[in-house]
């Protein structure tokens, strides 16, 4: 089937730099785009065609609303359209024009960071598990600002275990907020990230956000409160269960982490973990995972994640050959051994 659009004005920004969103279209839709000089001819599927028309007129209705795409959320929306049929781009837009993050504007970059905010909104606990610059941190804190801005809760709670990744920083001088701050500081960029700085002090001042280690919460009950506990990964199971209980009326909590940089000595287990064994079947709360394909850092992290992850499966596989070598060559001397019994006890008789 072909089709033939007609262009707009303004539509060449539709097209991406030197045409990657066209090809993200052709490559997700499995259709052909060929640009003439008055319009742009769709072929392939009736269905995909008729998905793809479908974005050229959302994108042509959100730019004569006055909708601004910035820092590639127009790419992004792109992949996360094309990764569920039953998502159009101007309900990925208006979606996020809804929510108010400061002065941020914040898409999600692939599908699922789409259903971590959807899961936000629509539980009152979250889990958010997954490898680094997925994002977890950075929605979770974007979700707890526009509740707040939306005065749908009346503070902003950020807790963080304090264990050193892999170093001992010994004693550090100041005082006990000086001493805790260098491992909440991943919570304070993304404050001030989405809100102006002026803001976030006065906010710290009067407490309307507080950022505290996660030995604060104990004796706790937590109303009216967006909380949000990073690196989950290094609470023990006591803290965690703990943590998880101190949910008051008209509160939400979003738990994030990565199972892969546990940090804990090895005597204790992870609260995440086991929170993931545990909780995995109680109704009201959501869990979201997220993978390599999520990396919304450089696009080197990407590859880097997935390095790790085939080196780990490498060692593991390398470990059952030795393992296996080790059986046989046991399961050989034992054949032996009984082999040389048998003989001795024949010469004997």
């Amino acid at each position: 089937m072909k089709k033939s659009i007609d262009i707009t004005p303004n539509i060449e920004a539709l097209f991406g730099t030197r045409d990657e969103n066209l090809h993200v279209l052709e490559d997700g839709l499995n259709i052909n785009i060929d640009l003439r000089s008055d319009a742009v001819e769709l072929e392939g599927t009736p269905r995909d065609v008729a998905r793809a028309e479908q974005v050229f007129s959302d994108y042509d209705h959100l730019q004569r609303t006055g909708h601004v795409f910035n820092n590639g959320d127009l790419n992004s929306m792109l992949r996360v359209l094309i990764a569920d049929p039953k998502v159009t781009l101007r309900g990925l837009a208006e979606a996020g024009r809804q929510r108010s993050f400061g002065r941020r504007s914040v898409q999600p970059k692939s599908l699922n960071q789409r259903r971590y905010l959807e899961a936000i909104e629509n539980y009152d606990m979250v889990f958010g598990i997954g490898p680094a610059g997925t994002g977890k941190t950075y929605l979770a804190v974007a979700m707890a600002i526009a509740a707040l801005v939306s005065k749908r809760v009346n503070r902003i709670i950020l807790a963080r275990p304090a264990v050193e990744a892999g170093e001992r920083l010994g004693f550090l001088p100041g005082t006990l907020q000086e001493k805790i701050d260098p491992y909440l500081r991943p919570l304070y960029d993304a404050l001030y990230d989405m809100l102006d700085p002026e803001k976030v002090d006065r906010y710290l001042e009067k407490n309307v956000i507080e950022i505290a280690p996660i030995a604060f919460m104990r004796g706790r009950t937590l109303n009216d409160s967006f909380v949000i506990l990073d690196e989950a990964q290094n609470t023990t199971s006591e803290q965690m269960k703990m943590f998880v209980t101190r949910l008051g009326f008209n509160s939400k909590a979003v738990i994030t982490g990565d199972v892969t940089q546990i940090d804990l000595p090895n005597a204790r287990r992870s609260g995440l973990l086991e929170a993931a064994e545990v909780l995995k079947n109680v109704q009201g709360l959501a869990f979201v995972y997220f993978d390599q394909a999520d990396v919304v850092r450089h696009h080197l992290v990407q590859r880097i994640i997935r390095a790790y992850d085939e080196h780990k499966v490498r060692v593991a596989e390398e470990q059952m050959d030795l393992l296996d070598a080790k059986l046989s060559q046991n399961g050989n001397g034992a054949s032996a051994n009984e082999e040389s019994g048998t003989a001795r006890k024949q010469q004997g008789e």
